[in-house]
Formats: structure tokens, sequence, C-alpha cells
């Protein structure tokens, strides 16, 4: 007696192969828009060490450069003023591994025009301008640092909402910064911050010089991992299915 082939009468697993290709496809979009991402920092971090390396130009010029633009970010900048310090605002930040605020103070211009000054870093028991009075320059002052953009809104939902009236903000809001100094009535608030450079302060302190120039860059990382992912399951998917075929 002669046996046939046997027949495999076990339904296509269509359902499963679906949603290995739709998982397939999730992968490989994430690695997609990292690769995105990675040649957006790229691009990012070449402007910021383009701009870091031209001379300061002057407070009218990063003003005219905004109204232009919208964007002074990493542009040098150099200009005197006097600092208001009752109107210093204090935003929660950490330091090189210690936890502190940044001291953003009020620089007068003249026109009674003002610019908040990112004076740079102070520990948590420093906060009040009381324990570190050499810190409270008084007369007229040359600042240089960096052009700093506002921000629109809350970055996100997480971050918690800023208390002016204890003098912590947890976001740069500029608008609610302004309010809560006291400045002078009809005073004109340039619409961004700058970044004091490391300039020694009296005393120490506000330790400046804070801002971030080497931004992380792991989006490469990332894209592999996706990708190595997505390679993966079609790995798996494609010897379970030729497993499958090759049983009874």
């Amino acid at each position: 007696m002669t046996v046939g082939p046997v027949q495999d009468d076990r339904p296509f697993p269509w359902l499963l192969v679906a949603l290995s290709a739709l998982a397939f496809a999730a992968l490989v979009a994430l690695g997609t828009w990292q690769v995105e991402r990675l040649h957006w920092k790229e691009g990012l971090i070449a402007t910021i060490h383009d701009r870091i390396a031209q001379p300061p130009i002057s407070i009218d010029s990063l003003e005219a450069r905004y109204a232009r633009s919208g964007d002074v970010d990493y542009w040098p900048v150099e200009l005197r003023g006097t600092f208001l310090n009752s109107g210093e605002r204090h935003f929660l930040a950490t330091h090189k591994g210690q936890s502190g605020f940044y001291v953003y103070t009020p620089l007068r211009l003249p026109y009674n025009r003002f610019v908040f000054v990112n004076r740079g870093f102070v520990p948590y028991a420093l906060k009040e301008a009381a324990s570190r009075p050499a810190s409270q320059v008084e007369g007229e002052v040359t600042v240089k640092g960096l052009g700093r953009n506002p921000l629109p809104a809350k970055p996100s939902s997480i971050v918690p909402d800023n208390e002016p009236w204890k003098n912590v903000f947890y976001w740069k809001d500029l608008n609610a910064m302004a309010w809560s100094a006291d400045l002078p009535r009809r005073a004109d608030v340039l619409p961004f911050f700058i970044d004091a450079d490391g300039t020694p302060n009296p005393g120490g302190l506000p330790i400046g010089g804070v801002t971030m120039i080497d931004l992380p860059n792991n989006h490469l990382q990332y894209a592999l991992t996706w990708y190595g992912l997505a390679a993966a399951l079609a790995g798996v998917t494609a010897l379970w299915l030729y497993g499958r075929r090759k049983r009874p």
C-alpha cells in the first residue's frame, strides 16, 4: 500500500503574521525617526559651535536679531548695565551633581530697559541673597555671555508649575519672572535671556558659565536598537514559519 504525502490541515496563522508585520513596521518607523532626530541634533550642535565661535555682538544687535528671526540662542553678546539685585529670580537646577538654583537677575539697560541674566549656580542652602552678600554686585558692570531664547509655554506636563510667590521657577517663564521681580513701572523687558559666561563673581557665587554646550546625542544608538529589534522580529517570524512548514 502506498501512502501519499500528509496534508497540513492547520489554518495559516494570518493574524499572527499580520501582527508581526505591524510590529516590524512600527520598529522600523521608530528607527527612522531616530535617524531623523540624529540629523537634526547634528545640525543643532554644528550651529551652536558655529555661533559661539563668533565675536560678541552688542545687546542692541542681539535685540535686532531677535526681532528679525526670533532666534538668539547661543549668540555671544557683551553688554553693560546695573543689576537690580532685589529682583533676582531662582530657577531650580543641578550643577555637577549638586542641587540648587540658577540665579536670574534683571540687568538695567539705558532707557529703562531690562534683560534677565542667568548669573549662574548657587547651592540650595544659599538660595537667599542675604546668605551670600558678596554676590550682590553694585554699580555698572560688564556682562559677557550667550543669548538664550525664551520658552513659549511649559515644556511638558510633568514639569511642575512655577511658584513665583516662593521665588521658585521650574521652567523659564519670562513673563512670570518679570511680573514677580517688581520691576520699575513702565519697564521694558527684552524678550530673551542672557547666560553669563564663566567670569568669576565676587565671593565666588553664583558660579557662571552654566550654559549646556555639548548636547547629548544618543540617537544613533537608539536607531540601531530599533532597527536591530525589527531585524530580530523578522528573523524569528521567518524561522517559525519555515519550521511550521516543515512539520507535518
